[in-house]
């Protein structure tokens, strides 16, 4: 089969042959340490180019070569002038290694091997320190970002300036392209118990170190292929407790600067007042904004014969479980985007029964259908709609995450912060660390990653509950520390809090500290009208053998409060980010890692060749079907993936980095070597799943929270009309007796998935409470009697 323009590269030898990652996990700080593996089989010296993902909070804190016996360690430098210097010793003939974060978004970086010789070979060290997410599950997430995704830039983006120089160029293949091995490590230690470590890829068995279970290894089994990202999910027992760390200054660095002075890390779960979070609130603006680029099209999972639901489906479900959800009294408008954007309502409308079914009619004939990712324009569309007084704004964003224009983004969210919170969703492998993370951080919100066979629906159930929580205003910190120490808070301010979620605080510790003195933080905040308070007591004796972690991630932290400032254009600004960045030897966007083999004095001789490494791409997320599936009834239109549309040796103007231009190389399917059930893919693309009767009973729930006696029901239990009418107690009106039908099946039935239907449970309680009917023991028997269960009165609620 024909496999169009990616001849030209397949045709050389690709000159890197093997990675290898070994993670070494302390608790819920992950060091990273990736070492790639160049070769040079040509004839003549070459330049070899990698553009690939990482973690979008990672600090990269290492970046090395070794040639032979001979290692060159990196410097960081001002951007520019690192690569004036990258190309000034190609241009002599010296060696050269430059690495280089995104100017527009922080979780794609580009290596550059200069000048390898003919027969020679270098190993690359890249070393970075990042902060694990915690999970619905309280699991804590790692993740290796092993899928690079086009990122749709739109043409007119106001921050991508420059000229077009093709200097940057991503050459995207399926994983059974990938002309690379991948080996991959970690180790896990923690003060508490690691009870299992999960991932979505095959794993050798769990391998403890101590009789405590406290060290433990694990590996990722042969044969892995590039068609997923990484993805650790590590679990200690008892193990999100408030905790601090304190980590002694480098040695040789200046006191009184930030590597110098002790720096620490505090890790706080704030616990809530129970009589403040059993209230749900029952107003607020829910605005729900889909992505409907081409990308949306593939499946959630690229689990093997598991590939059955589209990301688009999945979303569509998850939104109606969410409308259903919704309390009466609210507002709520859906919004969907591609190269443009659509809104159901001119503006949000009142829930009721009547919007819902407008909602949830247009909902079902969601498509992806809708070109790029522009999702820029409606963003600014709903930021200029005026609020609704006494109705909280929040917005929920579902995306692939594929975009070019993150800090762009991330800039307006953070402009309109004060007027709303933000939900962020990252749907399907490669999503943008950086921008899901990011529009959540900036918004006030809190951020869930979809991957492998996660499902959906109970990540965003878990998001709307923290929305519907009392929103936690006024929140300070406040230290008490030893008279001769004093606190420099490298961390931007804690602008929202949640139930059992982790907020990290890093700070610069500077004067003298006796070595048994200890300090206290206290967060104080306002929730739903009563000021509350948590507090710790830590600590300051500084650990040991602690490697700058902790030093690493506060410089990041800095450095990424810095470039978010409004003056971020301001050259005071930048250089200030430039200072803390080559102080602490941490990238940002106006620094680069730049090494020069400057000992060897034979210049290398002859025309330097370029070649860019292939990165992995989904093959569902970058192809579209080959022409043998044309007889395919419902075969897709070639689409718009991450805003490339694929077409044959088209070109895809994509502005990644400044003054540089990204091309896709396009039409990318495969070659007789891939691997593609093809009647899979067909139905993939063209196969509904049977409708969930878990959805299908959410889909008949009235807006007021009650069900109705009818057919429709009758389907969804199981049972007939007449079995319902037959069985009702006669005094028990209609509406209230398939109400409590509903409830009994879902927690006779359904219990597993009850975090998905809670919320509907407690709104159908409301209703039946509010209704004063008789609807007590025998109602419920008579209920359990007809479904076939054994369900309590008192586990409905009632």
């Amino acid at each position: 089969m024909k496999c169009c323009g990616l001849l030209t590269d397949l045709r050389h030898p690709v000159p890197l042959k093997s990675v290898e990652v070994e993670v070494e996990v302390r608790d819920h700080v992950a060091t990273v340490i990736s070492t790639l593996t160049y070769e040079n089989k040509e004839d003549k010296p070459l330049e070899a180019v990698f553009v690939f993902p990482m973690p979008g909070d990672a600090a990269v804190c290492h970046f090395s070569a070794t040639i032979g016996q001979k290692q060159i360690v990196a410097e960081v430098k001002e951007k520019q002038k690192a690569r004036e210097e990258y190309d000034d010793a190609l241009s002599s003939g010296q060696q050269a290694f430059l690495l280089e974060e995104s100017d527009q978004s922080p979780d794609i970086f580009s290596m550059s091997v200069g000048s390898l010789r003919p027969e020679e070979s270098a190993s690359i060290r890249l070393e970075y320190v990042t902060e694990l997410a915690v999970q619905a599950d309280d699991g804590l997430r790692f993740c290796l970002p092993a899928v690079l995704n086009p990122r749709y830039e739109p043409l007119d983006s106001t921050e991508s300036g420059g000229p077009p120089a093709a200097r940057v160029q991503v050459t995207s293949v399926p994983s059974s392209l990938v002309p690379y091995s991948l080996s991959f490590s970690a180790r896990v230690s923690s003060p508490r118990p690691v009870s299992k470590v999960e991932s979505n890829c095959s794993l050798d068995p769990l391998q403890y170190l101590n009789a405590e279970k406290t060290q433990a290894t694990v590996k990722l089994a042969a044969g892995h292929k590039f068609d997923r990202d990484v993805e650790l999910l590590i679990y200690y027992k008892d193990a999100h407790q408030p905790s601090a760390l304190v980590e002694a200054g480098q040695t040789s660095a200046k006191p009184g600067s930030l590597m110098g002075d002790p720096a620490l890390m505090l890790s706080l779960y704030p616990e809530f007042p129970k009589d403040a979070m059993s209230s749900v609130a029952s107003c607020g603006e829910f605005v729900f904004l889909l992505d409907r680029s081409g990308s949306m099209d593939c499946a959630t999972n690229n689990l093997g014969k598991q590939k059955k639901e589209t990301r688009i489906s999945s979303a569509r479900d998850t939104l109606l479980l969410l409308v259903k959800s919704l309390p009466i009294g609210c507002y709520f408008n859906i919004y969907s985007f591609g190269s443009s954007y659509e809104h159901i309502f001119p503006k949000s409308v009142e829930y009721s029964q009547k919007t819902i079914e407008t909602a949830l009619k247009t909902v079902e004939g969601m498509k992806a259908n809708m070109g790029g990712t522009e999702i820029l324009a409606p963003l600014k569309h709903i930021y200029k709609q005026s609020c609704i007084p006494n109705q909280p704004r929040q917005l929920f964003v579902f995306t692939d995450g594929e975009v070019g224009n993150t800090k762009e983004l991330l800039n307006l969210v953070k402009k309109n912060s004060t007027s709303h919170r933000c939900f962020s969703f990252g749907i399907g492998e490669g999503a943008s660390t950086a921008l899901i993370n990011g529009l959540a951080k900036e918004g006030g919100g809190h951020a869930q990653f979809i991957t492998g066979a996660d499902r959906m629906q109970p990540k965003a159930m878990q998001s709307l509950r923290f929305a519907l929580q009392p929103a936690v205003v006024d929140i300070s910190v406040k230290w008490d520390l030893p008279k001769k120490v004093s606190v420099n808070v490298l961390s931007p301010p804690i602008t929202s809090l949640f139930q059992g979620q982790r907020s990290l605080i890093y700070a610069q510790l500077t004067g003298e500290c006796p070595d048994a003195a200890e300090g206290c933080v206290t967060v104080k905040y306002s929730l739903a009208g009563r000021p509350s308070e948590n507090k710790l007591h830590f600590s300051l004796r500084p650990t040991e053998d602690s490697g700058l972690t902790v030093h690493r991630l506060a410089a990041r932290s800095l450095i990424r409060s810095l470039e978010m400032e409004e003056g971020v254009k301001d050259e005071a600004v930048k250089q200030k980010v430039v200072e803390v960045s080559v102080q602490s030897g941490v990238s940002s966007a106006y620094t680069a890692f730049i090494a020069v083999n400057k000992a060897d004095g034979e210049a290398i001789q002859g025309p330097l060749v370029r070649r860019n490494v292939p990165a992995p791409m989904m093959m569902m997320a970058c192809c579209p079907p080959p022409p043998s599936m044309a007889k395919c009834r419902s075969a897709p239109k070639p689409r718009m993936s991450g805003g490339a549309m694929f077409k044959s040796s088209a070109k895809i103007p994509n502005k990644l980095f400044a003054k540089k231009k990204m091309n896709i190389i396009g039409d990318c399917f495969m070659d007789a070597a891939a691997e593609c059930d093809e009647e899979e893919v067909c139905d993939v693309l063209t196969k509904e799943e049977p409708r969930n009767p878990l959805l299908q009973l959410v889909r008949l729930q009235q807006a007021c929270g009650c069900w109705k006696l009818d057919n429709s029901l009758a389907t969804v239990l199981g049972k007939t009309s007449q079995e319902m009418e037959n069985s009702k107690p006669a005094p028990v009106d209609k509406d209230v007796w398939a109400t409590i039908l509903a409830l009994v099946w879902l927690h006779g039935f359904k219990m597993g998935a009850k975090d998905e239907w809670e919320l509907l449970a407690m709104k159908a309680v409301q209703w039946l409470r509010a209704q004063k009917a008789p609807c007590g023991t025998e109602c419920v028997d008579a209920g359990n009697a007809l479904m076939g269960c054994s369900v309590k009165k008192e586990e409905l609620g009632l």
